[in-house]
């Protein structure tokens, strides 16, 4: 959700603010999905044994977002500090890193349960991308490009670690999974606290992007080329590691009860924490994007740059509209505020409650098109009031 490569600078790079604007539309679709799908709270839709084609897809194309937040906060904090390096920019990638850390486990985790007590923290992709940014500015005197490698190394050796736990000693445990894995921790009744986002591969994917920086000060034509033989030679690399199905994510895929299926199991890759194969996946494919998007100015394409400016703003009021409708949905299905269940694990919504994928579909676009005036007046609000050191973090 960084949003640097412009701060005391009018000229942006469309394609990355139209990028970030895109996937930023498809994360409502899964949110709205995770909030309010029929079967959210029981089922998990990449499980091939109990999905559908258009659920599994429905997760899937979402899985895009959180790579592309994070990647495109590497390349904005490589174009903001290089526009000007000072020891100024290296303490806002700092202090701006800081305060991404704050507000994931506050404000949008708040968003998340509706708790004040906060039962439930979940380390979630801003805190991920606040850490990376800290780690940024403390590695500034190194090249982009020894930046970038330490990036890649990361990405294709962290999978070596993701299995190791020490439960002999709690404390380890729990430094090694806010790093390396996913796991839920409960230090007392009544708390739990996920690493959702383990550090480790996203910062990975955070310097690696640093690294790429370099690319977007190409001239347009020759960065575009360049995008897509990125995009082809990730996938490449993508499918011949999956192909070979010994390394590179802890769910090897097989042959499924008809070809479709079988597909789907070949890229069912895993998020939580990222594996090797699916940061190559997604990122090949945010490469793709990169190169539709690189040079257009259509209507489109500055819808999706209204939003791809504001993608801090955007993420926490969507996530609170969503959650807001997620209990107006369960208020016209006949509950009262008495069956809202809150506290651990739980964000207020019965079981036995939600809505079929087709009208989760149309709230997604319903909150879209709703959110898109809200975003071109705190764009406008911004651009206006660049002094404000408040809205410079927001």
């Amino acid at each position: 959700m960084a949003e640097l490569q412009t701060k005391e600078n009018n000229h942006r790079i469309g394609s990355i603010d139209a990028a970030r604007g895109l996937v930023m539309i498809v994360m409502a679709l899964d949110h709205v999905r995770d909030f309010m799908h029929v079967t959210s709270l029981t089922q998990d839709p990449t499980n091939l044994q109990t999905t559908t084609a258009a659920l599994f897809l429905t997760r899937w194309v979402t899985h895009l977002c959180a790579p592309t937040f994070v990647f495109l906060s590497g390349v904005s904090a490589y174009l903001f500090y290089n526009s000007s390096p000072d020891s100024s920019r290296k303490k806002f990638l700092f202090n701006r890193g800081l305060w991404l850390m704050f507000i994931d486990l506050t404000v949008i985790n708040f968003a998340l349960w509706f708790d004040v007590q906060l039962h439930t923290v979940i380390m979630e992709v801003v805190f991920a991308i606040g850490f990376g940014l800290m780690v940024i500015s403390l590695l500034l005197k190194l090249p982009a490009r020894a930046i970038g490698l330490a990036g890649i190394l990361i990405i294709f050796s962290h999978n070596l670690f993701q299995g190791l736990t020490f439960k002999n000693n709690p404390t380890l445990d729990f430094i090694f999974a806010v790093f390396f894995r996913q796991s839920l921790f409960t230090p007392k009744p009544g708390f739990a606290f996920i690493t959702a986002y383990p550090l480790l591969p996203w910062l990975g994917v955070i310097l690696t992007g640093f690294g790429f920086g370099e690319l977007f000060k190409l001239p347009e034509p020759v960065r575009k080329k360049r995008f897509l033989q990125i995009a082809a030679g990730v996938f490449c690399l993508f499918v011949l590691i999956r192909g070979l199905n010994f390394y590179g994510d802890p769910l090897p895929w097989s042959v499924q009860k008809n070809s479709l299926f079988t597909f789907l199991s070949f890229i069912n890759v895993t998020k939580y924490p990222p594996s090797l194969l699916f940061i190559l996946l997604m990122l090949s494919v945010l490469f793709i994007v990169l190169w539709l998007l690189e040079g257009k100015n259509n209507p489109l394409i500055k819808v999706l740059r209204v939003y791809g400016k504001v993608p801090l703003f955007y993420f926490i009021v969507h996530l609170y509209l969503i959650h807001l409708l997620t209990l107006l949905m369960v208020f016209v299905e006949g509950h009262t505020f008495a069956d809202l269940k809150f506290g651990l694990l739980r964000n207020g919504r019965p079981e036995g409650t939600g809505v079929e994928l087709g009208t989760v579909y149309l709230i997604w676009i319903a909150v879209v098109l709703f959110l898109f005036p809200v975003c071109k007046w705190y764009g406008k609000y911004k651009q206006k009031h660049k002094s404000n050191r408040i809205l410079q973090y927001l």
